[in-house]
């Protein structure tokens, strides 16, 4: 894809909507060889999809060796509203607490006294920082199921509609 097509898909209002969200879903290849799909944190920035781990993460090791990753977005309602993204890891490690993690914090429940609390134990936990993995979408596909649809839905539909129109 390029970087017009991307950009049609991410501005999209559904997209825009599925990017404000605080989980997505991040596949990567383990360091043995196998998938790994996890939920985690992310912002998005506008341009790049950023998430943050712990130094010891093993999925470090494993996207250094291959940073091809995939993100899924979703909605847990009927019809689901569905974001895949696909892009190159880089990392950039830290010696603090990266913004990012600490925004994607923000929209879970807390009062004041306990976000105060939460930030408190994480950079205790996280003392020697993290590491922010930086993903810009090389592509990206929105599937709303009212304008879009997984492409073998689609070419079931056309064949449907060709088998009807020869009846």
């Amino acid at each position: 894809m390029n970087a017009t097509e991307i950009a049609e898909v991410l501005n999209h209002p559904y997209s825009q909507e599925l990017l404000s969200r605080d989980i997505t879903r991040l596949a990567y290849v383990a360091k043995d060889g196998t998938p790994r799909n996890i939920p985690i944190g992310f912002t998005w920035n506008g341009t790049e999809m950023v998430v943050c781990s712990p130094k010891n993460a093993p999925k470090l090791h494993s996207l250094r060796r291959n940073p091809a990753v995939a993100f899924t977005i979703d909605t847990e309602v009927h019809p689901p509203k569905i974001l895949l993204l696909r892009g190159n890891a880089e990392l950039d490690p830290t010696d603090d607490i990266p913004q990012e993690y600490l925004k994607v914090a923000t929209s879970y429940q807390m009062t004041p006294e306990q976000r105060v609390e939460w930030e408190a134990g994480v950079r205790s936990l996280y003392a020697d920082g993290m590491v922010r993995i930086v993903v810009r979408p090389t592509w990206a596909k929105l599937i709303d199921f009212e304008t879009t649809l997984p492409t073998p839905v689609a070419e079931l539909i056309e064949r449907q509609a060709a088998r009807a129109a020869q009846s």
